[in-house]
């Protein structure tokens, strides 16, 4: 039985920053416009989170009933090292996707945007069949695809429109560099599992693309924010502040280019997560404060 410490590690605390900072981000934007509700804002936040934590479990269950996971090298995996029954990290999933769905619908009832519920539940879809169900489309290569979606699009433009109640054009601008930077997080994590995921079937986008573009792909993730941002100072001058995080950028990206393996990969995960965090924090200032 997975001690609680354990359940906490399979939970990849670590990735959490691609859940908090799209809502930091889609709140700075309501802020800007004078219009943020702060209970609306912390729900959108927990709903974020448990999604992201579901994700993480559910992902452990199916790579680990698959035994995708056994010679995996990262943070540990409950199925894969078998600290934990299948069942039990399944019915972990489901009842963090449940939560989500619950808080998720406090929000549609407080802004009546019954819509949302569709977004809500592909959002939930989208967590699942990543690597669950007979065809999961993380092992198609389209995982980056949906990342840049959910925790870009749809998490910066959903905070701001619970608050708001209407998407203006800067919600989704501010989304594009938030969700590189979420594909970031995952693109640094298929590049370490190359030499595991290619002989079990699974084709992330690194294994289609191979060692050398995926190199590429990641730098680019994590520099093209920047550009976008300072975009964005035209409309929001303070957004240049982001650039007090271009130093976070430089070690990773430089790891990845060099040719970095294994453990120090790992390294650059954590280093992506702080670099996220810091230009989330960054941005989300640049972006609430208007001339």
């Amino acid at each position: 039985m997975a001690t609680p410490a354990q359940w906490l590690a399979g939970a990849r605390p670590r990735t959490l920053p691609a859940a908090v900072v799209p809502v930091v981000v889609g709140t700075g934007v309501a802020v800007s416009y004078g219009a943020a509700v702060w209970w609306r804002a912390l729900l959108a936040l927990l709903v974020s989170l448990i999604l992201q934590i579901g994700v993480n479990y559910a992902n452990d269950y199916s790579d680990g009933v698959r035994g995708t996971d056994e010679a995996r090298v990262g943070p540990l995996r409950l199925v894969g090292s078998r600290v934990a029954s299948p069942r039990s990290v399944l019915l972990a999933a489901l009842g963090c996707f449940l939560a989500a769905a619950v808080a998720g619908l406090v929000l549609v009832v407080a802004t009546g945007a019954w819509w949302l519920l569709a977004v809500g539940a592909l959002a939930i879809a989208a967590a699942w069949f990543y690597t669950g169900g007979s065809r999961p489309y993380g092992y198609r290569a389209l995982g980056e695809i949906s990342v840049f979606v959910f925790f870009g699009l749809v998490a910066v433009a959903g905070t701001t429109y619970v608050q708001m109640e209407r998407l203006p054009w800067l919600a989704v601008a501010a989304a594009v560099p938030v969700g590189l930077l979420a594909c970031a997080l995952l693109v640094v994590n298929n590049l370490r599992d190359i030499v595991t995921d290619a002989p079990a079937g699974k084709r992330t986008l690194a294994v289609v693309l191979g060692d050398a573009r995926t190199r590429v792909l990641y730098v680019v993730c994590v520099l093209t924010p920047f550009l976008v941002a300072l975009a964005l100072a035209w409309a929001r001058p303070f957004a240049a502040l982001t650039v007090l995080a271009l130093p976070l950028a430089l070690v990773p990206a430089r790891t990845v280019k060099d040719g970095g393996q294994g453990r120090a990969l790992i390294d650059t995960l954590q280093r992506t997560g702080r670099l996220q965090l810091a230009f989330g924090v960054l941005f989300t200032l640049g972006l609430a404060f208007a001339l």
